[in-house]
């Protein structure tokens, strides 16, 4: 048996139990990341809203399979809802993206001296 064979073989009990609390604690999990989202929205003043929008989604969508990764419903084989954006009906969500698009930048990730200030 190989060290990859050893690890896998070790960590399964763990990712069952770490699935399971997931599965029970799923709306404080998504609420947690909410919160999280907001205040570093707030935190850097809108500036890396679309990024933070991006993770949050991609942590739930992340957290959403982990949590149901044994369930033989209809998702179970599928794609996560909300696993690019904010859940449907989750409270504490930040509202959706409202079309806003982020001023042009050059090469270095800086706008160019023309270009109107960001809206926050």
């Amino acid at each position: 048996m190989g060290l990859l064979d050893n690890m896998k073989a070790k960590l399964g009990p763990a990712k069952g139990k770490v699935s399971d609390l997931a599965q029970r604690h799923e709306d404080k999990i998504h609420h947690g990341l909410d919160k999280a989202a907001h205040v570093v929205d707030k935190r850097t003043k809108g500036k890396y809203s679309d990024r933070i929008h991006s993770g949050t989604g991609k942590a739930k969508g992340a957290m959403d399979r982990l949590a149901h990764k044994g369930d033989s419903g209809p998702d179970a084989g599928g794609t996560t809802p909300g696993a690019g954006g904010t859940t449907p009906g989750a409270s504490g969500t930040m509202p959706p993206d409202t079309g806003r698009t982020a001023p042009p930048r050059d090469a270095g990730g800086t706008p160019p001296p023309d270009a109107p200030p960001p809206t926050s």
